[in-house]
């Protein structure tokens, strides 16, 4: 969960990326936050993310990304990303540039387009895709984030689900998946991506489809028939043709 500091100003694009919050993060800023993020709608949680200093992955950060609309937007597609990086930070938003391209190539081939502000804002759900890094602040220090980390973030996630009602959701990534897997035997969860995938698992009851970051598909091609039968398998769960256990 991150609690909202009550003193410390909201982090701006401007800032410098090794400035530090005004007081360092305390686990004890979590306490009493998670149920009021629970309740939060599209705006209350986007400020919520802003003002975060939950943890360490807060210091330095220039703004958290979080692509949220302000009305409720139900995607039956919930894509979750591996934490931003400086890219993603400067855009506001999770899969951009080459990436991002070929990710949204990846959808289109499955007739799904990643939710946005633009004119698809009113297309069913069936053909959203809602996409949310499973950290919403670039870490300043360029270090992985830790178990605990991952899951005081996790509370924001949760409510993310719980607004876009997602019928599946893809983990996009070594840190995505550690989380999504987070409650299944840690024997499992510490396997490599690849032998994770082509599995149906499950995160806050919805069904999850472990696959590659496009990110590691530009660098690494003779993956793409992978990633694709993935895609495939979390359309079959998209629209009902395949039952999660």
């Amino acid at each position: 969960a991150a609690p909202l500091a009550k003193t410390a100003p909201s982090p701006t694009v401007a800032a410098s990326h090794s400035a530090a919050p005004e007081s360092p993060p305390s686990p004890g800023r979590v306490t009493g936050l998670v149920g009021g993020i629970a309740q939060m709608d599209w705006p209350a949680l986007t400020e919520a993310v802003r003002q975060c200093q939950a943890c360490a992955m807060c210091l330095g950060r220039r703004a958290p990304v979080l692509a949220a609309p302000e009305l409720p937007t139900p995607c039956d597609w919930l894509l979750v990303g591996d934490p931003p990086d400086e890219a993603q930070e400067r855009a506001g938003q999770p899969f951009v540039e080459e990436a991002g391209q070929l990710l949204d190539n990846m959808l289109r081939a499955v007739a799904v387009k990643r939710w946005n502000h633009g004119p698809d804002a009113g297309a069913a759900p069936a053909s959203r895709a809602y996409l949310s890094p499973v950290l919403k602040c670039r870490p300043a220090l360029m270090r992985a984030p830790n178990a605990t980390e991952l899951a005081t973030c996790a509370h924001f996630l949760r409510r993310e689900i719980a607004l876009t009602q997602p019928k599946v959701i893809v983990a996009m990534g070594r840190f995505a998946m550690q989380l999504l897997l987070s409650d299944t035997p840690p024997e499992q969860a510490r396997l490599p991506l690849g032998k994770l995938r082509g599995q149906v698992w499950r995160f806050a009851g919805v069904p999850v489809v472990v696959t590659y970051p496009p990110a590691y598909l530009l660098r690494n091609g003779q993956d793409k028939a992978r990633a694709w039968a993935d895609l495939c398998l979390a359309r079959a769960l998209a629209c009902g043709a395949l039952t999660s256990p």
